[in-house]
């Protein structure tokens, strides 16, 4: 299983292939949303819905073993793809490793400031959520 800094030192290596080109980098973006999962009905409900984000989405959570494993959707073409990525970073990954995690370690990758005021709150409406799930499992009440 890969750590959490590895994912993102993968996927910061495929965004600095396009280096100064936002368009390029939003498009590969798009793209890994056509990798995106739909979750089953009885899962998008209050609350597994982000609240704070741009366009629905919903985020749920299972623990197994002390392990996070995050399943999400959402609505539009950015949605899907940035839950794609955050779904790679952060699922499958023990919640210990995720709660000492620092979220600007995400800047790294060099997308977030092509997001806008709105999708960086969404981002962050996300993050809120992962981390709640990962407190909740590392204190087996999920």
């Amino acid at each position: 299983m890969k750590s959490i800094d590895e994912v993102i030192n993968e996927y910061k290596s495929d965004f600095d292939l396009f280096e100064n080109d936002k368009d390029a980098k939003l498009e590969y973006i798009f793209d890994l949303g056509k990798r995106h999962q739909s979750l089953p009905e009885e899962l998008k409900n209050d609350a597994t819905f982000i609240h704070g984000c741009a366009s629905p989405a919903w985020l749920a959570a299972e623990c197994k073993d002390g392990v996070l494993i995050l399943k999400g959707e959402g609505t539009s073409e950015m949605a899907k793809g940035m839950l794609t990525l955050l779904l790679d970073i952060f699922s499958n990954k023990p919640a210990q490793e995720i709660l000492d995690f620092d979220p600007k370690n995400l800047n790294k990758l060099g997308i977030i400031e092509l997001l806008s005021p709105v999708r960086q709150k969404s981002l962050q409406a996300f993050l809120e959520k992962v981390y709640m799930y990962a407190k909740l499992c590392k204190e087996g009440k999920l």
